[in-house]
């Protein structure tokens, strides 16, 4: 015999996004794959330069005044950040495929350990840039 199906119209729906409170654990995982998306572009136009300042002297000049715009420096410093970003949350990841911090605390205290980290980069990468 097959169980009675719920009526799916008596169950409440939550569509507010601004009533629903994600945990940092959510946040920082979310933030892991959009810093994944933003490095993968980053990785194009990095390459993209590179193409340029390698192609002949003059190239290498044309790139250098790409990069010398506040705009480019302020792209750089992003793509930076979200490498940082990426790189920290990845080896939180690795941490936790060994089975550290994988209680609500702990994971709660090591993604805010991770973002701290990554603030700390990120001012790196902007003194880099600059």
């Amino acid at each position: 015999m097959s169980k009675p199906v719920k009526d799916r119209k008596s169950r409440p729906v939550n569509l507010d996004l601004q009533t629903i409170s994600f945990p940092i654990t959510a946040i920082v995982s979310i933030l892991h794959r959009v810093s994944g998306v933003i490095t993968l572009v980053g990785v194009g136009i990095l390459l993209w330069l590179l193409s340029i300042s390698l192609s002949s002297p003059a190239g290498f000049i044309q790139a250098a005044d790409i990069v010398d715009s506040f705009l480019v420096k302020f792209v750089m410093w992003g793509i930076l950040t979200a490498l940082a970003y990426h790189i920290v949350l990845g080896i939180r990841h690795l941490m936790m495929d060994l089975g550290h911090f994988e209680e609500l605390e702990s994971g709660a205290s090591s993604a805010k350990v991770a973002i701290a980290v990554t603030a700390v980069f990120s001012v790196l990468a902007g003194v880099m840039v600059w």
